[in-house]
């Protein structure tokens, strides 16, 4: 006797542990169970008995477990094993699942994240999962078209986020790539949208480069009122011409008074995760100016891990915003003067006014990327004279127009 709708609906489990089977006709059976209601099949192939699974009640009705039955019974009829193609249909829609967008994406990240910084691979899949994601992070890698990425791109432009668009679009391109190399689709669509988004400004970072405007800010420096180790970060940055998370980051433990010397852990540099597990810790010399700012800040911060601590608790170096905050109290706008300037002032007024230091010792004591034949050289310590010799100029230089006795160019015309 065939099932109804009725039945399927109020049949109940007797409690048997086997479940109860009420058949429908040509092999189809409900099963029902403590834990719910299972439509099955039983048939033969090869000589064998066996059982498909073709859903759950309620998601699938009694209409639906019949034409899943019809069809199971004419590849029967061909000779094919239903169960067999289930599992390959279901294999397949799996492998469809790991070749979206959101899927490759997401498997490239885990595999690089190891190699990047961890703030730098947090931002990379936020990018993504904000405004990628939703567009097109469903789609199969090989049916995603570059009018699809660039509306999504599109949109983020629409912000007035040109540069986020631009590295969303290198960012796309990298899941691309990877999917050309794992086999999931055989082009690279960001290829096509080369030049279609808007252009990148670049704004550098404001910086005082006149040396008349450069001995002002060292006497406001001078005169600031707010809290001294403030005006001793402000003071050190112009002298070391660092990074400004390495100057409030800086502890105590880095400095040798001895030997004059600032040594910043590879850990704590701007480099790659291989590069800080591997690479050189970063010598900065200490001009006699620079060590008498820090003996004068010792008594206050010297029992505290950071030489610039937070007022927020033990462990916890000056906010990035501080330095920030003092130059506008100071009169100077971020149009003006930002903590990352004292760096470009730096490099700028020693190639100009300070003869005779070569480009790659400024670079080497940036730590920047080094190029040509005293490249690397630079970067070692028995060549630390150099930069030791360039630390005392600038810093004299910088007293100099402090003290308004040096203005001019001294480089011969």
């Amino acid at each position: 006797m065939a099932l109804t709708d009725t039945f399927v609906k109020q049949v109940k489990h007797s409690g048997k542990s086997a479940g109860d089977k009420h058949s429908d006709g040509g092999g189809l059976f409900l099963h029902v169970m403590a834990a719910g209601k299972y439509w099955r099949m039983a048939y033969r192939y090869g000589g064998k008995q066996k059982t498909l699974a073709l859903g759950v009640y309620p998601a699938v009705s009694l209409a639906q477990a019949r034409r899943r039955r019809e069809e199971a019974r004419q590849r029967l009829a061909e000779d094919t094993d239903p169960a067999v193609v289930k599992q390959a249909q279901k294999l397949a829609k799996a492998v469809a699942g790991e070749n979206t967008f959101e899927a490759v994406a997401r498997e490239y990240h885990t595999i690089k994240k190891s190699g990047w910084s961890e703030k730098y691979a947090a931002k990379w899949i936020r990018g993504l999962e904000k405004d990628i994601f939703p567009f097109v992070g469903r789609l199969q890698l090989m049916d995603i078209t570059p009018p699809m990425m660039l509306s999504a791109l599109r949109k983020v432009e629409k912000r007035g986020n040109r540069d986020a668009a631009h590295t969303l679009s290198q960012n796309s391109g990298q899941v691309f790539r990877y999917g050309i190399q794992t086999g999931r689709c055989e082009r690279n669509p960001m290829f096509d949208l080369q030049g279609a988004l808007e252009p990148v400004v670049v704004k550098h970072m404001s910086a005082v480069l006149e040396p008349v405007k450069v001995g002002e800010l060292l006497r406001a420096f001078d005169s600031y009122s707010g809290q001294p180790i403030t005006k001793a970060a402000l003071q050190l940055s112009a002298l070391l011409f660092q990074r400004p998370a390495n100057i409030r980051k800086m502890e105590w433990s880095w400095i040798d008074f001895d030997d004059a010397m600032l040594t910043i852990p590879s850990a704590s540099m701007k480099r790659t995760v291989e590069q800080k597990l591997n690479g050189r810790p970063h010598l900065v010399p200490l001009a006699p100016q620079a060590v008498e700012i820090l003996r004068e800040i010792q008594p206050l911060t010297g029992y505290r891990t950071h030489v610039f601590p937070s007022n927020r608790g033990e462990g916890r170096p000056m906010s990035d915003m501080t330095l920030s905050a003092a130059l506008r109290r100071l009169g100077y706008s971020g149009d003006e003067m930002t903590p990352h300037g004292f760096r470009a002032m730096a490099r700028t007024l020693i190639i100009e006014r300070l003869p005779g230091i070569h480009a790659d010792v400024i670079e080497g004591q940036l730590a920047h990327g080094k190029s040509g034949p005293l490249g690397a050289a630079y970067d070692r310590a028995e060549f630390m004279e150099q930069r030791r010799k360039m630390m005392n100029e600038w810093a004299d230089y910088l007293d100099k127009l402090k003290a308004v006795a040096d203005v001019i160019q001294l480089r011969a015309a």
